[in-house]
């Protein structure tokens, strides 16, 4: 029985590394703020004796969370330019995210 020192999971197409007490934002989920979610594709473990790579996951691990609340990510603004038909649009998008506190690593 280890205890990790830090964890990286796997949540849709992103990974996070987290240890305990972070507070990480993860893509948008629709729940509400003080929600418990667990993260089970954890796909390294941490420790400073033996690591644990996984292949592709590590088996036995999750992540428990508690939900704080939702961010927004920096505003990205992009122009469309056409010179031979005098066009310009400028359109923007700003990213939103849900902000969670790891609460524990824990071995299933």
């Amino acid at each position: 029985q280890i205890n990790p020192s830090y964890v990286i999971f796997k949540r849709g197409s992103r990974q996070y590394r987290a240890a305990e007490g972070d507070v990480i934002d993860v893509d948008l989920m629709d729940v509400e703020n003080g929600a418990k979610v667990t993260f089970d594709e954890v796909l390294f473990v941490g420790h400073e004796s033996e690591p644990l790579v996984g292949l592709p996951a590590v088996k036995g691990y999750e992540v428990a969370c508690e939900v704080i609340g939702e961010a927004k990510g920096p505003k990205i603004t992009s122009i469309k330019y056409k010179p031979n038909h005098t066009q310009c649009r400028k359109f923007g998008h700003r990213q939103r995210y849900t902000r969670v506190k790891v609460v524990g690593i824990s071995k299933k």
